[in-house]
Order: C-alpha cells, then sequence, then structure tokens
C-alpha cells in the first residue's frame, strides 16, 4: 500500500530512506539529549546505524516507510521519521519513530513533515485514524505532537521496555479523518 515516493514542501523532502543517508543521519544524531527519552540511540557508531537500516528501517515495508528528513536549501539530513503499522482492515496507521537534530528542534522541520506525512496518510491513502506515541515525561514531543493539533487520549502504562530495562509509560494521541480538514488547514497556515 505504501509507495517509496518522496514527499515535499518549500522548504523540506521527505526521502525514502537509504543506504545514502545514513552518514547524515549519524551526523544528525550525535547529541546524546536527542535519545533521552527514545527507546535506543542507533546513532551511537556507524555499525551500529547499518545494523538498524539493514534490521530495522527495512523491516515490514508492507506496513511501513522510512524517511530521511532533508533540509531542502542545504540537501542537509536533518533526521528520519515513518509512517507505520498500517493496518489495511481498519484504515489506521502510526507517525513516530521521528529524531530531528538538535540544531533542528524547534524549527520548521517537524511541522513540515509531520504536515507531508498527514497529507499523504489521509488525502493519499484514505486512512481514517493516525496514532501518536511518546514517552509519558517527554514533554518537548508532547508539546510538539500537540502543537500539531492531534488530541491526548491519554496514558498506557507499562506500554513498552526500555533499553535500560524500565518500562515506558506511553502518551497516546490521535488524528482522526474528520479532524483532518480544520488541522490541515491550520498545519498550511504554519508552513
Amino acid at each position: 500500500m505504501f509507495s517509496k515516493q518522496s514527499l515535499c514542501t518549500e522548504r523540506l523532502s521527505l526521502v525514502p530512506l537509504s543506504a545514502n543517508h545514513l552518514e547524515g543521519l549519524y551526523q544528525a544524531g550525535q547529541d546524546p539529549q536527542v535519545w533521552r527519552w527514545v527507546l535506543m540511540n542507533y546513532t551511537q557508531t556507524r555499525t551500529m546505524l547499518t545494523e538498524w537500516f539493514t534490521n530495522t528501517a527495512q523491516f515490514h515495508a508492507q506496513q511501513q516507510v522510512v524517511y530521511a528528513i532533508i533540509d531542502k536549501a542545504t540537501q542537509q539530513v536533518l533526521g528520519t521519521t515513518r509512517l507505520f503499522a498500517l493496518n489495511k482492515q481498519h484504515l489506521t496507521a502510526e507517525i513516530g519513530h521521528t529524531f530531528i537534530g538538535t540544531a533542528w528542534q524547534r524549527s520548521f522541520v517537524n511541522t513540515h513533515a509531520k504536515y507531508l506525512l498527514l497529507c499523504y496518510a489521509f488525502d493519499e491513502l484514505g486512512l481514517v485514524r493516525i496514532t501518536f506515541n511518546t514517552h509519558e515525561k517527554n514533554t518537548k514531543s508532547r508539546n510538539a505532537i500537540t502543537r500539531l493539533g492531534a488530541r491526548f487520549e491519554g496514558i498506557s502504562y507499562k506500554d513498552r521496555l526500555l533499553a535500560d530495562g524500565s518500562s515506558r509509560n506511553t502518551a497516546r494521541f490521535s488524528i482522526i479523518d474528520e479532524q483532518w480538514p480544520a488541522i490541515k488547514s491550520q498545519l498550511e497556515g504554519k508552513l
């Protein structure tokens, strides 16, 4: 169901992730703060990044598409994001596994990237629900998701096991198809 097409605004491109993007991802992921709330820092070493690319980013191609986030002005790789957990029967998916290099956080990047993914999900794929999940304590991510127009649905306790062995409580958000036209208009005003 997913196509391997690039998605673009005037300032940003989402390009299906390839091995050519790995060095840029490695550079973008070097600030440890990027990984504070994430399940695993796969940019710790170039070897880990290559293994992640081969074993995780390419996994379930029918259920996910992983993108490199690229600044159109500089062609610099700023991070990665994905549309995943596609459920064709229920017409749902999740947006996440996003990381954006520290220098690009709280800039235009997240709004443009999520706008592109949401347009693709609702307008091209005809999905009816998109979910966003983040660590309960990750206020930066929660605020960014809320700024998109997503609705907070609650906390799922001990939802995921983290690399250090502790459990993550997950804050869940969603956007549904009836909300999408108003949210799309709002996001277009921010582009």
